[in-house]
């Protein structure tokens, strides 16, 4: 699984390393996940609005419905003839827009080397106007990542301060690991207070800890913190073992799943 992820995204993570733009897969829990999504892109956007947002989800997590939009064309469209990039880029107040870009996270492993630059190019163009590119993605699809997902250098996952947002997190937590995933950011919506969202994230730290082994960094409160300071720095420097925690877990998984894997 690993390696098929690598050669398809290989093009994408030179892209997403480049910066600026910092690039984050944002995931978001809770029977609010859509909102807390959108409500974080604004955080992290602050006030120079340079935020780019790449929206894999579709259904019912999907933002366009929140942000009263259409279902908007495809980056993938950028391949057939007469669409431009500028085409894809849905217009959002106080950001740069929003691009569907679900079809496209499908299709890349499908593409043929050429048509996969040319969405690759189109990318390119698009962060040259930001600062930071959110990769909405499926809690669901975690323990599958898109190309987009698996390339981008840093995971948010935005937990909301209920019980359905406790398990939701969790399971995503595991879905990640499984899937090879290190360490994740972390920030806390809709709690009480800041006491609320501390407890609610020492709670979760504490079952990851002991029971999956992911290192998760505290980013803050979406409603009160400085989310774009602490994506800033890597999550991976909360915890020096994290590589080789890392490593571990996907020799465990290869344990667990050769056949899965295998056939990827």
């Amino acid at each position: 699984m690993i390696d098929a992820l690598e050669d398809q995204a290989a093009g994408l993570r030179r892209l997403f390393r480049r910066a600026p733009p910092t690039v984050v897969a944002l995931f978001a829990t809770g029977r609010h996940r859509a909102v807390s999504a959108v409500e974080t892109c604004y955080r992290i956007a602050g006030n120079d609005g340079r935020l780019l947002l790449l929206d894999e989800v579709a259904g019912d997590g999907a933002l366009d419905t929140v942000l009263e939009l259409p279902t908007g064309t495809d980056l993938l469209a950028v391949l057939g003839d007469g669409v431009e990039v500028g085409d894809v880029v849905q217009p959002m107040p106080g950001l740069i827009g929003r691009v569907p870009v679900g079809a496209a996270a499908l299709a890349l492993p499908l593409l043929d080397e050429l048509r996969r630059q040319r969405v690759v190019t189109a990318l390119r163009e698009l962060h040259r106007r930001a600062g930071f590119v959110v990769v909405h993605a499926s809690p669901d699809g975690a323990g599958d990542p898109s190309p987009f997902v698996f390339a981008a250098p840093r995971r948010l996952l935005v937990a909301e301060a209920s019980r359905s947002g406790a398990t939701e997190a969790y399971t995503l937590i595991k879905r990640l690991a499984a899937a090879g995933a290190g360490s994740l950011h972390v920030a806390v919506a809709r709690a009480r207070d800041r006491r609320d969202a501390g407890a609610f994230f020492a709670s979760l730290d504490k079952l990851v800890r002991e029971h999956v082994g992911v290192p998760l960094a505290w980013l803050g409160e979406v409603e009160r913190d400085d989310l774009s300071a602490g994506l800033a720095h890597e999550a991976a420097e909360s915890s020096p073992r994290e590589p080789e925690a890392a490593f571990l877990r996907r020799l465990a998984s290869l344990a667990r799943e050769p056949r899965r894997l295998a056939t990827r």
